[in-house]
């Protein structure tokens, strides 16, 4: 890493919208390609590499961060890679470029990802398109016709949102650990009101008026709900555990299909000149990339171990840090990320980490709204959640901190601490 240490500057990112909505004609690289285009028109000069991810695959392109790039007229010949982490996509992809800016001549590097739940490409089955692919390699009429009477009967592969090794989705496995740290309905809700009534007061405030740039006549996300209130939300029956009778997650308290884009800087100080004055910088002190059997922990609790380490590593407690920004997959995952935090026993047994990190301060969570709002199109909210966190810090003055979180499918996790300087 470059030696005058590491900064992330904000970024931009396209208004988010729930699947199927105001975004459904764009597909991830539709998406992104305004975003990389705002994104070089506020820098002096090139990037000197790029990283992009998506999560759901699409047949048409395999290097997604090379495709953006060249379609959105960008100097081809910065070097561009992709990567996929799930939720934490680009947030990883952040981590990644961070390890390549070395001072040297490799000082600013682009990084986003994009998500287009509207435009999930259909496939055949494994099995049919092996079968189809040896009909077509046949050399004879004969041959053909033997291969094409042992075909199976058509099979499509429609990919969903589910973990393969469980074959659960994020939200049935979050219901099973809902249940285990007894986190209620009640208390979710409350999560989710507040995502939505700071939210639209970040909206209101202009806070995002530099963060989202319009794709055609959407200029604003359209998912935070103003009208919402604690009687809405408890009157949505539950979205996954639909049968028990005693299911909490509904439609309401957790993070909607999004479609959407985003990008963030990382930078060596001398990449940052190449920024306007103006963009929100923060240092990135440390991050935590953690991985948790997922078979014997709940799927999405790797950040209730990674950020008792992170803090542990660096000789803090949750007292000194100023922002929390934390992913809302879902309210529930966020309640019990916090209430294992505050679990003595289990951050000296999971996270192995013996330190007393003091009180939580709930109260300096998510200040300008959170994904329950805000959406989640999963290979752009690693960078969403950053830059919203270097413009909120950056406010905050000379030595604030903060830790941004976010819980990945597959039981994986990414954390960064962030400084103001």
């Amino acid at each position: 890493m470059a030696e005058s240490g590491i900064w992330l500057a904000a970024g931009v990112r396209t208004p988010f919208a729930k699947v199927d909505g105001a975004l459904a004609a764009h597909d991830a690289i539709a998406l992104s390609v305004p975003v990389a285009q705002a994104m070089a028109a506020r820098a002096s000069g090139r990037p000197d590499l790029a990283v992009w991810g998506t999560v759901i695959p699409n047949l048409t392109w395999s290097n997604i961060a090379r495709e953006v790039l060249l379609d959105a007229g960008l100097d081809p010949t910065i070097p561009a890679w992709s990567t996929v982490m799930a939720c934490s996509t680009s947030m990883v992809g952040v981590f990644q470029a961070a390890g390549m800016i070395d001072g040297r001549g490799r000082d600013l590097a682009l990084v986003g990802g994009a998500e287009a739940m509207s435009r999930v490409q259909i496939g055949l089955s494994p099995r049919l398109s092996d079968g189809l692919r040896h009909l077509l390699q046949a050399r004879t009429l004969g041959e053909r016709a033997r291969r094409l009477g042992g075909l199976k009967p058509l099979s499509l592969f429609i990919p969903k949102v589910v973990n393969r090794t469980t074959g659960m989705s994020m939200g049935e496995h979050t219901e099973i650990t809902a249940k285990d740290w007894k986190i209620s309905r009640e208390d979710q809700d409350r999560v989710a009101l507040a995502s939505h009534q700071t939210a639209v007061k970040a909206w209101k405030d202009g806070f995002f008026d530099d963060l989202v740039i319009p794709v055609g006549e959407v200029a604003r996300d359209t998912i935070p709900r103003p009208d919402t209130s604690l009687e809405k939300l408890g009157r949505l029956a539950p979205a996954f555990d639909r049968t028990s009778g005693q299911g909490t997650l509904t439609a309401g308290n957790s993070s909607p299909l999004t479609d959407g884009a985003a990008a963030v800087w990382v930078a060596s100080e001398a990449g940052l000149k190449r920024l306007s004055a103006e963009t929100p910088r923060v240092r990135l002190v440390d991050y935590e990339v953690t991985s948790i059997d997922l078979r014997n922990e709940g799927l999405l609790m790797a950040p209730a171990y990674g950020v008792p380490r992170l803090l542990a590593r660096n000789g803090l407690r949750y007292a000194n840090i100023d922002l929390w920004e934390i992913h809302e997959a879902f309210a529930a995952q966020v309640l019990f990320h916090i209430k294992a935090w505050q679990d003595e026993a289990f951050r000296r047994t999971h996270a192995g980490v013996d330190a007393d990190l003091g009180a939580f301060p709930a109260e300096r969570v998510n200040p300008t709204g959170g994904s329950t709002a805000l959406g989640h199109p999963f290979g752009a909210t690693g960078a969403r959640i950053l830059s919203q966190a270097v413009k909120e810090l950056a406010a905050m003055g000379r030595g604030a901190r903060a830790i941004v979180s976010i819980c990945a499918d597959g039981g994986q996790g990414t954390m960064a601490l962030l400084e103001a300087a």
